[in-house]
C-alpha cells in the first residue's frame, strides 16, 4: 500500500528516503504545519566540488562494451526516475531520492586528472565512455564546462572516446566531436525512452524533450558524426509499445544503431519507482509492475550478468525480437557502438610536463 505521494514540480522522485548505509533513517511525515510536504512543492538544486583523486573508473562488466568510463558529476539533476545511477548516491550519505537529484558534485579537477592519468607509462590506450553513470550534459555543465574540457584534452592526446546523453546540450560541442570524429575518435550515443512528451516530462523532468533529442541526433548526424540511440529503459506496459516507433524516427533523423536496456531496479529503486508509479499512473502501477516481474523471474531486480541488460523469460524475449526487428526495418544495426581508432593516441603531445625534457 502507498500514501498519497508528494509530487515535487521539475522532479522526478516523489520521496527523499535515508540511504541503505546510514544508521539513522529520516521519514517525511505531513503533520499539517510543514511547507515541504506541500503537493507541487519546489526542491533547490546544490552542487560542490568532488574532491576525487582519479577521474578514470574502470570495470570488468561482460555486459558492456567498455572497460573505463569518466563521469564529471556524481547526481543528476535530470532526474530521470528509472536511474540506475541513483543508488550510488547512498555512498556518500544522502539519498538516492530527491538528493540524488538535488545534492550534486563536481569533479573540477577532472581535466587536469585526466591528463596525468594518460600521460602514465602504464596507461594502454582504449576508448573512454563518457556519461554513462550521469549525464555529462546535465544543465550544471552549461555553467562548468567541464565535460568540454574532458574532451578538448581527448582531442589533443587523439584519445577516443564514446559519449551518452539525453541533452541538447552536446550541440554545444559540435567542434570538438566534428573534429574528433574526422579521427575516428568519437561517437555518440542518444537516449530516447519516449516519444509521448507528457510521459517523459514525468520520467524525466529536466532531460530535454523527445522532439529536441531527435534535432539533435540529426545535427550530429549531418555534421558526420557517427550516432546510434539508446531505447532505454524498455519499460514493459509502460513505454514498450513506442519501440518501433522511436527506432524509426531515430533512423530517420539519421542514427545508424540502436540498442535497448529493460529496466533495471537496483536497490533503492525497487521503494522509488513503484512510488512515482503510483503518484502518475496509480490506475496502471500494479500491472507494470507486474509485468516488471515477468522479466526479472517474479522479482523487481536481477544483477547477474548476462541477464541484467535484457531480462529473461517470454516476454523480454519478445521485447528482444520485436527490437531487432524493428531496427531490421528501419534499416539500422543493433549493435552498442562502433570500432573506434586507438593508434593515434598521444598522451605527451602538448603536454606541459614534456617541455621539461
Amino acid at each position: 500500500m502507498f500514501e498519497t505521494p508528494l509530487k515535487r514540480r521539475g522532479r522526478g522522485s516523489v520521496s527523499n528516503s535515508t540511504g541503505r548505509f546510514e544508521s539513522q533513517q529520516h521519514i517525511d511525515i505531513d503533520d499539517g504545519w510543514s511547507s515541504y510536504t506541500e503537493p507541487e512543492s519546489k526542491v533547490a538544486t546544490y552542487w560542490r566540488e568532488d574532491c576525487n583523486r582519479t577521474i578514470i573508473t574502470r570495470n570488468q562488466s561482460p555486459d558492456i562494451h567498455f572497460d573505463r568510463s569518466i563521469n564529471p558529476y556524481r547526481g543528476c539533476e535530470h532526474g530521470c526516475i528509472y536511474c540506475f545511477a541513483r543508488p550510488s548516491h547512498t555512498y556518500l550519505g544522502h539519498s538516492a531520492g530527491l538528493d540524488f537529484e538535488t545534492r550534486l558534485y563536481a569533479k573540477l579537477k577532472a581535466p587536469s586528472l585526466l591528463r596525468e592519468e594518460l600521460a602514465r607509462k602504464s596507461y594502454r590506450c582504449e576508448p573512454i565512455a563518457i556519461g554513462v553513470n550521469t549525464d555529462a550534459y546535465q544543465p550544471l555543465e552549461k555553467q562548468l564546462q567541464l565535460t568540454r574540457q574532458v574532451l578538448e584534452v581527448l582531442l589533443e592526446t587523439r584519445h577516443p572516446a564514446y559519449l551518452i546523453t539525453k541533452s541538447s546540450l552536446i550541440e554545444r560541442d559540435l567542434d570538438l566531436l566534428s573534429d574528433m570524429a574526422k579521427h575516428q575518435l568519437v561517437s555518440v550515443c542518444i537516449t530516447i525512452t519516449t516519444l509521448d512528451r507528457k510521459l517523459a516530462r514525468n520520467l524525466e523532468p529536466r532531460a530535454t524533450t523527445p522532439s529536441k533529442r531527435l534535432k539533435t541526433l540529426q545535427v550530429l548526424s549531418e555534421a558526420g558524426i557517427p550516432t546510434r540511440v539508446s531505447v532505454s529503459p524498455v519499460i514493459p506496459a509502460l513505454n514498450e509499445a513506442e519501440i518501433d516507433n522511436i527506432v524509426q524516427c531515430a533512423a530517420d533523423a539519421g542514427a545508424q544503431a540502436a540498442y535497448a536496456i529493460v529496466l533495471r531496479l537496483p536497490h533503492e529503486l525497487q521503494q522509488l519507482f513503484p512510488e512515482w508509479l503510483h503518484a502518475h499512473y496509480p490506475l496502471k502501477a500494479d500491472r507494470v509492475m507486474k509485468a516488471i516481474r515477468s522479466v526479472r523471474n517474479s522479482r523487481l531486480n536481477n544483477a547477474d550478468f548476462g541477464a541484467r541488460m535484457i531480462g529473461s523469460g517470454p516476454r523480454a524475449d519478445i521485447i528482444r525480437q520485436r527490437f531487432e526487428l524493428a531496427c531490421k526495418r528501419a534499416g539500422i544495426s543493433v549493435g552498442r557502438d562502433f570500432e573506434l581508432d586507438c593508434t593515434q593516441f598521444n598522451a605527451g603531445q602538448n603536454h606541459p610536463q614534456m617541455q621539461l625534457l
